[in-house]
């Protein structure tokens, strides 16, 4: 049958080149310093063998899992893996079961490490929160989404979350040349020349992904036959076809939300470049256009609201003509309502107006309708008591220049204001007309 460890050693050799270029230590780990730097808790936690429990978040090839291994080879626990796609409650029970046995014979603890674990449904998590508050079990898991999001408040509070920022372009093409030139894991045993730039295409177009980058690296050095000298040469075009295009890591509960919250705040911050760059992110990464479409129109109002009505206009029909369209044309037209936002002038007053008579609907007494409001349609009205009480309703057609002084907010909101426009754009024309009229409360409504 053969030794175990040749068998692994064989099975490894036969592995992809992401997997056999692991890391083995904290030393070879690549960047990550902000949370395995010298120094750093996590660091000194994983060196003296004292780890709580932690998830891991951050975007694919950034070390999580690799990081979860080196803890398995410097702890004295027990290291047990499961993976959330594959595993359920069942397993989880052994792996208590276990847990238990080992702490009552041989005092050892258990850490639990637990790939993808926002696969994991809120039962299965669940199942988990009992044995990690009681120290039976310490909890690695690993997520490419944002925990916040994915992960069960009361394992959360349980936890400490530390994020794994994507490797910088120097640190991608670092670990690329360490595999060229490791003969026993890497691809040292070949003789490789490239041509310039085609090595620092394949890192620039991981995007921060080393495991993307070396299966790229792999691909095009294993599918380049040799020369005669043996040697086998790598253009940058053969790079390129390789890598296949830029990799935007892009999932739907963490980055999504940071590229359009980006989105949103160039936008408002008036800086066009900025907002045709992340909305390129966004449909480069697959965005639904009508949700893009969706937060333009809101901003519209939002960032700009009557410092320039066409600004929503423009949205509104920006958004029909995506929908007609499609993409990638509609891609332009995305961009003029974008752009159209971003340099118009900006005000917030629809906004903070709209919220104001809110909070007013929700913390103050609602006050009845004035009498000379009130609908006087109907017939019997004049049978009906205290109708005629107030007051009779003033029509402002009737009046010079279509405007007559009356109360139209409740007696307990007299003098209240909630809209307050601006100084900017045709807003400033607005704020003049409402000086003009002496005692006029201005209705957002």
């Amino acid at each position: 049958m053969g030794n175990l460890f040749d068998r692994e050693g064989s099975s490894k050799k036969r592995a992809p080149l992401a997997e056999r270029m692991r890391p083995g230590d904290l030393s070879d780990f690549e960047e990550q310093k902000g949370i395995l730097g010298p120094g750093k808790p996590l660091r000194r936690a994983i060196e003296n063998d004292s780890l709580g429990s932690i998830i891991l978040h951050g975007p694919p090839g950034t070390g999580k899992t690799t990081l979860a291994r080196i803890i398995a080879g410097m702890t004295r626990c027990c290291f047990e893996t499961i993976n959330a796609v594959m595993a359920g409650v069942a397993d989880i029970r052994r792996v208590v079961q276990e847990a238990r046995e080992r702490r009552s014979l041989y005092g050892e603890g258990t850490i639990l490490f637990i790939d993808e674990i926002h696969r994991f449904n809120k039962a299965q998590q669940d199942a988990l929160l009992p044995f990690v508050e009681n120290g039976l079990i310490t909890l690695i898991g690993s997520t490419t989404e944002n925990p916040l999001f994915t992960v069960n408040r009361p394992l959360i509070s349980r936890s400490r979350l530390f994020r794994m920022e994507p490797l910088s372009k120097e640190a991608v093409l670092s670990i690329l040349n360490r595999s060229l030139k490791d003969s026993e894991n890497g691809l040292g045993q070949f003789k490789t020349e490239f041509a310039q730039g085609a090595l620092e295409h394949i890192a620039h177009t991981a995007n921060g992904d080393a495991r993307g980058a070396l299966n790229c690296l792999e691909l095009v050095v294993m599918t380049t036959p040799p020369g005669q000298d043996g040697v086998r040469r790598i253009t940058l075009e053969e790079a390129r076809e390789a890598s296949g295009g830029r990799v935007l890591q892009f999932n739907r509960e963490d980055e999504h939300y940071d590229v359009i919250s980006a989105f949103i705040k160039s936008m408002r911050g008036s800086d066009p470049q900025a907002t045709l760059y992340w909305l390129a992110r966004l449909i480069y990464a697959g965005e639904d256009p009508e949700f893009i479409c969706r937060r333009i129109m809101i901003h519209a109002s939002e960032d700009v609201g009557l410092a320039d009505p066409m600004a929503l206009v423009v949205a509104v029909a920006a958004s029909q003509a995506v929908e007609r369209i499609g993409l990638p044309e509609a891609r332009i037209i995305m961009a003029e309502a974008a752009l159209y936002v971003a340099l118009a002038p900006k005000s917030n007053s629809v906004v903070t107006g709209i919220n104001g008579a809110a909070r007013a609907v929700e913390d103050e007494v609602a006050g009845a309708v004035p009498a000379h409001l009130r609908d006087s349609s109907y017939s019997g009205l004049e049978r009906m008591s205290g109708n005629k009480a107030g007051g009779q309703y003033l029509y402002p057609h009737d009046h010079p220049k279509h405007y007559v002084v009356q109360q139209y907010l409740p007696d307990n909101l007299v003098g209240r204001e909630f809209y307050r426009p601006s100084e900017n754009g045709q807003e400033l024309a607005v704020k003049k007309m409402m000086e003009g009229l002496k005692n006029f409360k201005f209705n957002s409504y």
